[in-house]
């Protein structure tokens, strides 16, 4: 989850270094490339057999789509009206919408250290966005910015309710569907296609179609798939959380290869944030290595027991 996140955070730096190509062209070419890698990942994987299961997908997947659809769409055109700052800031309040839908629709049971992480990492973000407004920030940017974390919130939610087998999603012909890749690649096609008569007439350099082609595969196809599959190990609210490494990541891109200013106050932000993620983790891992001590005690305890029963 953290390599997905480390591939996430390049959108922002490479998109400053584009010559000509205006927002929704930029979102088209990047996504175009997304659905063109997504068909010849899941056509070597699937086989043939994955567009005639795709046309008859599910309902699950396709609201799954429309939301991958939605990010993909809001997040570079976000990009293109404020700094990479101001769009991951306002990203970052998705843990907050996923842990309350979890719970609220999945009734997910949350542990009181990962509402703690929550709170001390939306400190940070509030630290950073009070901070950090002034000129550079956009309303409009932000109001763009903030569909991001709603769509993710919906989508995190509907992967770990497949992921849980919650919610049986079978096929017509009775097949079930193992995970929700198919969902991605309907994202990365609809909103290609939303996007396209807006991006006429074509401006991007062939410099640009590099840059856009490289994040169409490497900045969004490679870490969706690895995404969905975690959905299936991680519980949402915890991909939601360890996702906000993104906001580190892309901050700091920004500064180093694009020029965009890192303060102290953004510094101090992202240190809550990064602090939180850390924290959560460890008492993740702390409850997992006490829970399987407990079932190894009590295996050996009733293996002593049966041996016994043998014996008399």
């Amino acid at each position: 989850m953290i390599f997905a996140t480390l591939l996430w955070s390049m959108a922002g730096v490479v998109t400053r270094h584009l010559d000509s190509a205006p927002s929704f062209e930029v979102t088209f070419w990047r996504s175009g490339f997304n659905a063109l890698a997504l068909t010849i990942a899941l056509t070597l994987i699937r086989g043939p057999g994955l567009w005639r299961r795709l046309l008859h997908s599910p309902k699950v997947i396709w609201i799954s789509g429309i939301c991958w659809s939605i990010m993909f769409t809001a997040f570079m055109v976000a990009l293109t009206l404020t700094t990479v700052a101001n769009v991951l800031i306002v990203m970052a309040i998705s843990p907050l919408i996923t842990a309350l839908f979890a719970h609220i629709f999945l009734h997910h049971r949350l542990q009181a250290v990962t509402w703690l992480a929550i709170v001390v990492a939306g400190l940070g973000i509030v630290w950073m966005f009070l901070h950090e407004g002034g000129a550079t920030f956009s309303l409009i940017g932000s109001l763009v910015a903030l569909a991001v974390p709603l769509a993710a919130a919906v989508n995190f939610t509907i992967l770990q309710h497949v992921g849980l087998g919650k919610g049986k999603v079978i096929a017509p012909d009775d097949e079930p569907v193992q995970d929700m890749l198919q969902a991605v690649l309907i994202g990365a096609t609809l909103s290609a296609l939303a996007t396209l008569p807006l991006s006429w007439p074509f401006q991007a350099s062939t410099h640009d179609l590099g840059l856009l082609s490289l994040l169409g595969i490497f900045q969004l196809a490679i870490p969706c798939l690895l995404v969905v599959r975690l959905s299936r190990e991680l519980p949402a609210p915890e991909i939601s959380l360890l996702s906000l490494l993104e906001v580190i990541f892309g901050v700091a891109w920004a500064w180093l290869w694009a020029g965009e200013h890192l303060s102290t106050n953004t510094l101090t932000g992202g240190s809550l944030v990064l602090g939180a993620l850390v924290a959560n983790e460890l008492a993740r891992i702390i409850r997992e290595r006490k829970a399987k001590g407990n079932i190894l005690r009590y295996d050996e305890k009733s293996g002593m027991q049966t041996n016994s029963h043998k014996t008399s």
